[in-house]
């Protein structure tokens, strides 16, 4: 059967940023398509609401609070993952994020800490992964990166650049780790998560970004959480080193932050 082909029956996937959001879909998606899911963010409260219903799926879920900014709490990630499963199959790089500000106002630090929160983080987990995915001769790496990785707009300078680099990251890691590891990536348009919220609650800037998607709606996590399992999934056994794209069919950024003329 060709659907059989999407399972992750008994594999072993690390979700990072898994509290809420696109993470907490992608967990609850591989754990309903048969994968024990390792949990990782920084709110325990949230790691086991999210570790509840893997479980109620039948599947094993370890939750493990961790801050991945901290490169010793990424290793520990994968050594408490070994210790618990004795292998890994999947690691989603989901955690991530920058606020926008206007591009005087963007200090070094905050650029070089938006690039370490989004890259180098994603980096750390699946150099740490890799070689327990080499041996067992197979894994999966996706990437959550960002529509404004390819799309320009104002205030965006620090994250766009970021997920940026995270897309092209994904294109030379899968050229590095091929051909038993593959490696992908999703560029996330806007989706209606507690990361948006804030400017959700603002009905006109709703309303304007709905107008501004060609499929004239917000995404939904699942909607990321369906890609992220073909990607890890046999289905997609042929696939390696491509950004796709899921974002309503977006051509130029539907964020208007208004920010004026320098």
């Amino acid at each position: 059967m060709l659907l059989d082909e999407f399972r992750l029956d008994d594999q072993v996937a690390i979700v990072t940023g898994a509290g809420r959001g696109i993470g907490a879909a992608v967990a609850r998606a591989y754990a309903e398509a048969g994968a024990h899911v390792v949990l990782a963010a920084r709110t325990k409260e949230q790691l086991d609401a999210v570790a509840a219903d893997v479980v109620g799926q039948g599947r094993r879920a370890l939750v493990i609070p961790s801050d991945v900014n901290d490169n010793a709490a990424v290793d520990a990630i994968v050594e408490q993952t070994m210790s618990e499963f004795g292998r890994i199959d999947v690691v989603v790089n989901n955690a991530g994020g920058t606020t926008p500000r206007p591009f005087l106002a963007t200090s070094a630090g905050f650029f070089e800490r938006s690039f370490h929160f989004n890259v180098t983080t994603a980096f750390v987990l699946s150099k740490a992964a890799t070689p327990h995915m080499l041996s067992a001769g197979s894994g999966s790496i996706v990437n959550i990166s960002s529509a404004i990785g390819r799309l320009r707009d104002r205030g965006f300078v620090a994250y766009g650049t970021a997920k940026a680099a995270l897309s092209h990251m994904t294109r030379l890691m899968a050229a590095d780790l091929a051909p038993k590891v593959r490696v992908n990536g999703i560029a996330v348009g806007s989706v209606a998560t507690s990361a948006l919220e804030t400017v959700l609650d603002d009905d006109a800037i709703r309303d304007e970004m709905v107008l501004r998607t060609p499929l004239k709606r917000l995404g939904r996590p699942e909607d990321i959480a369906l890609c992220a399992l073909y990607l890890a999934s046999p289905a997609a056994s042929f696939v390696t080193g491509k950004i796709m794209e899921i974002d309503g069919g977006l051509e130029e950024a539907n964020l208007n932050l208004g920010l004026p003329d320098l």
